[in-house]
């Protein structure tokens, strides 16, 4: 997961899942939650210029049925602090969720987040 010059430090993933709606953005933001509701990146901040976690690198690929559907911002307000680059490409799931409500909102979607953190230094 290098993108020009970019080394990762850190990778976590996230499953996000809306059961009806089919809405996009909404389950880029489970997935980008989950992954980083289990990291703690206590020591980030000595490898950061100042020690300011606003310097902190996030790159984040969420993969969605219908990624053009995706808010690349609402992605990434989830995240507290960092520089977050968010990407939707094409993937995950969708399937019938037995629900029949209605035509474009009977299915479930699940996505996929990786997010990867890195620092200026170590970024092109």
């Amino acid at each position: 997961m290098t993108d020009h010059g970019f080394a990762p430090l850190f990778l976590e993933m996230g499953l996000g899942v809306d059961l009806v709606g089919e809405d996009m953005t909404k389950v880029a933001c489970r997935a980008a939650r989950e992954a980083i509701g289990r990291t703690s990146l206590p020591g980030i901040s000595r490898l950061l210029p100042d020690g300011d976690r606003r310097h902190m690198q996030v790159r984040v690929t969420v993969a969605v049925p219908r990624p053009d559907e995706v808010d690349p911002a609402a992605v990434a307000a989830e995240f507290p602090y960092g520089q977050v680059q968010v990407t939707a490409i094409q993937g995950g799931m969708r399937l019938p969720n037995g629900t029949d409500y209605g035509p474009g909102q009977d299915h479930l979607v699940i996505a996929v987040a990786v997010v990867a953190v890195g620092t200026p230094s170590l970024s092109a």
